[in-house]
C-alpha cells in the first residue's frame, strides 16, 4: 500500500452498498477495511482469526449466541476467533474493521451476502 494520507469519513462517503467492505489501507499482514453497514447479516465464524469492528457512525450491535455487544462512535470490539456472531444494524452504521489479508466477510457462512473485497477509488 502506498505512503498516501488515507481520510476514513472520505473513504466511506464514496461506498454505496451495505455489506461491502472496501480496502483502506494494508499494514503487515491485515487489511484495514471500511464498509457500510444495515440490516442484518448472516451468522458465521472466522475458525482462524479474530475480527475488530471499529464503528465510526451509528450504532452496531453485535449478536452472540450469549449476549448482544453495542458498539457506539468510538467503539472497538474484537470478536475472537471462532465464535459465532452475526453483525446487526437498524440504521446505517459506517465502520472500520481490521481482518488478516484474505478473510472472507460471511467466514465460514459463505452465501449471497459474501462480498469480495473491493479497492477504494
Amino acid at each position: 500500500m502506498t505512503d498516501d494520507v488515507r481520510n476514513v469519513q472520505e473513504a466511506l462517503s464514496t461506498i454505496t452498498e451495505h455489506w461491502q467492505p472496501h480496502r483502506l489501507t494494508s499494514i503487515n499482514d491485515y487489511d484495514v477495511k471500511v464498509v457500510k453497514l444495515q440490516g442484518e447479516f448472516v451468522w458465521h465464524t472466522h475458525p482462524d482469526t479474530d475480527e475488530l469492528f471499529m464503528v465510526v457512525t451509528g450504532r452496531l450491535t453485535i449478536q452472540l449466541r450469549d449476549r448482544d455487544v453495542v458498539l457506539n462512535p468510538g467503539d472497538v470490539f474484537v470478536v475472537p476467533r471462532g465464535v459465532e456472531h452475526c453483525p446487526k444494524a437498524d440504521e446505517e452504521v459506517h465502520a472500520v474493521l481490521f481482518e488478516p489479508k484474505g478473510t472472507v466477510n460471511t467466514g465460514d457462512a459463505g452465501g449471497e451476502m459474501t462480498a469480495a473485497l473491493q479497492e477504494l477509488a
